[in-house]
């Protein structure tokens, strides 16, 4: 996987990579001259006291060793601009890709994963194509030329080369395969820490209600314990890694020096060329570590690109239509036609049989016992689940055959649990619809009878809403929540159990100027509450994902069993 997300998010950074190529190229071949020049001039000039031979060489190095720092430079800017455009291309589609994930797949990834394939894996794919695209072109320059120089210099102490470099490799090799378990063992357990780590902030309220700090640090305490350790083994493999390579280096220059020395003395072996083969064996050396250094990064990337291939390659569970339907001939209509649904795994179904039809214009209110498949059921309005069975049909089109965008268009949805976004009030209700302007805003506000306390925050519209909409209250959240929805202009509303954080002053005040105010407009309206749906046009009585009856308050009140006891429940037997 990590080959192939390399080759495709490179691929528009081709320019950019060649230029690398070519820079690093230069680079390395000034790296590999030099140390000739510098045998020339020990051996021309110092041994000659040819002052002016080691001024002219001395020179040309400098201006090489100038040359080598530019090439590197550019080199390694254009390999951080390629890298860092890949890493927000892979972001960009990551995020993409999730946005339209259902509530099924963000289940089954968690959205602590998620977070994490998006940031911490895609940093580690971004920062070994940074590394390698400098470091595995100058790797085996330096290597393969260093060779290729040395043996030019010196061909009797070319074993030590054949020794050292083996030797390295195999230390490279065994800590390698030691550390891709751990990487991917290491990745898992941050999954875990970030998991854990937002359970507790989002929960927050939660932990501190049932007296639960001291467990839930426990609980954190462990999962932190847990990375720690898998990281002190990553850790210690590292630490390892680096002495080694070092004493296989070091020994390598004693041999030179040693065996070296024996040659120079008995007049075989110049000085220059003796300290010119100890520069090449350094840089062959150096290239076999920076190649060792770059197989250390690659089994961690690969996990991470296994990981974000995971999500990018995942099967959506809603199948856009290869040709979608863009025309919806009844705005508003809103039908089930002998719907089922059954969540995966699960062994029996959470709606079964469900059929009736909202008109546009038409309140329909759905009520039934905690746990009877209510919120399921308005889910399938927008297609956030697709049925198992049966056909739901908005503005007459299937929603499966619909294109989604234009689906979602005519929808205006307000869930369960309200939701605010970082920013102002006017850029959360814009959410519904970019373009509306302040007097659009105010009237939606009017409506769901948010106006007087947003006329009272500071700055009015633009004022700060904290991420979930932490600085405001339940209620007055669920009331942007509905202005939200409104600013949309939608042909149907649906409304999940949205009015229970109100009271019932400002319930009756909200669902009237629903009424009044968006007569053509189509309401679903979910509700624990009986006065909720009492004026209700049709009211859909569910039992244990089943319908057990339709009709109006005074129709099901006077037919209808499982009514007649919701309502008794919450009004009295004289409801």
């Amino acid at each position: 996987m990590l080959g192939k997300l390399l080759v495709r998010y490179l691929k528009p950074h081709l320019g950019l990579l060649i230029g690398v190529l070519v820079f690093q190229f230069a680079s390395a071949m000034a790296s590999l001259y030099l140390p000739r020049l510098n045998a020339e001039i020990i051996d021309k000039g110092v041994a000659t006291g040819d002052t002016a031979f080691i001024w002219s060489q001395g020179v040309t190095m400098l201006a090489i060793a100038f040359g080598q720092i530019v090439a590197s430079i550019i080199a390694t800017y254009f390999a951080a601009k390629a890298a860092m455009g890949m890493g927000r291309d892979i972001r960009r589609d990551v995020y993409g890709k999730v946005s339209g994930f259902s509530e099924r797949e963000v289940s089954r990834f968690g959205p602590g994963t998620l977070i994490t394939r998006n940031t911490n894996d895609v940093q580690q794919v971004q920062m070994l194509a940074m590394m390698g695209a400098t470091m595995l072109v100058t790797a085996p320059l330096l290597a393969i030329g260093g060779v290729i120089m040395a043996v030019q210099q010196d061909v009797g102490l070319s074993w030590l080369i054949a020794v050292s470099v083996p030797a390295l490799l195999v230390v490279a090799v065994i800590i390698v395969a030691r550390m891709v378990p751990l990487f991917r063992s290491y990745q898992t357990k941050l999954d875990n820490v970030n998991r854990i780590m937002r359970e507790q902030l989002t929960g927050v309220r939660v932990v501190r209600a049932f007296v639960r700090e001291r467990i839930e640090e426990g609980r954190f305490r462990v999962a932190n314990t847990d990375i720690m350790v898998v990281g002190r083994k990553v850790g210690s493999l590292f630490v390892l890694m680096f002495p080694l390579a070092m004493l296989v280096l070091n020994v390598t220059v004693v041999g030179v020096i040693w065996f070296g020395g024996i040659q120079v003395d008995a007049g075989n072996v110049e000085i220059g060329t003796l300290f010119a083969f100890m520069q090449y064996v350094g840089q062959i050396l150096m290239g076999v570590l920076m190649a060792t250094f770059m197989t250390i990064m690659i089994p961690r990337a690969a996990v991470s690109a296994d990981r974000i291939g995971e999500v990018l390659d995942s099967d959506d569970a809603l199948e856009r239509p290869a040709q979608p339907i863009t025309t919806f001939p009844a705005p508003g209509t809103v039908e089930f036609d002998d719907v089922s649904f059954t969540y995966p795994g699960a062994d029996a179904p959470v709606l079964q049989g469900i059929t009736f039809t909202a008109a546009p214009g038409e309140t329909v209110a759905v009520v039934g016992s905690t746990g009877s498949g209510k919120t399921t059921l308005v889910s399938l309005i927008p297609r956030l689940f697709d049925v198992t069975g049966g056909a739901v049909r908005v503005a007459g089109v299937d929603v499966r055959q619909a294109d989604l965008d234009g689906l979602w268009q005519g929808i205006g949805f307000v869930p369960q649990k309200a939701f605010l976004f970082t920013g102002t009030v006017a850029s959360n209700l814009r959410f519904g619809r970019e373009d509306a302007t302040d007097d659009e805003l105010w009237h939606a506000l009017a409506i769901a009878q948010g106006r007087d306390f947003v006329s009272e925050m500071e700055g009015g519209l633009g004022g700060r809403i904290a991420q979930g909409g932490t600085n405001v209250s339940g209620g007055q959240r669920q009331r942007l929540s509905i202005a939200r929805a409104i600013v949309r202009r939608p042909d149907i509303l649906v409304f999940d159990d949205s009015f229970s954080a109100l009271d019932l002053t400002t319930d009756a005040r909200l669902r009237q100027a629903l009424w009044r105010e968006l007569p053509a407009v189509t309401k679903i309206v979910v509700a624990q509450r009986i006065s909720t749906v009492t004026e209700a046009d049709r009211i859909v009585v569910l039992d244990d994902g089943r319908m057990v009856g339709l009709g109006t308050h005074a129709e099901l009140l006077a037919t209808n069993e499982t009514y007649r006891e919701i309502v008794e429940s919450q009004l009295g037997v004289d409801a």
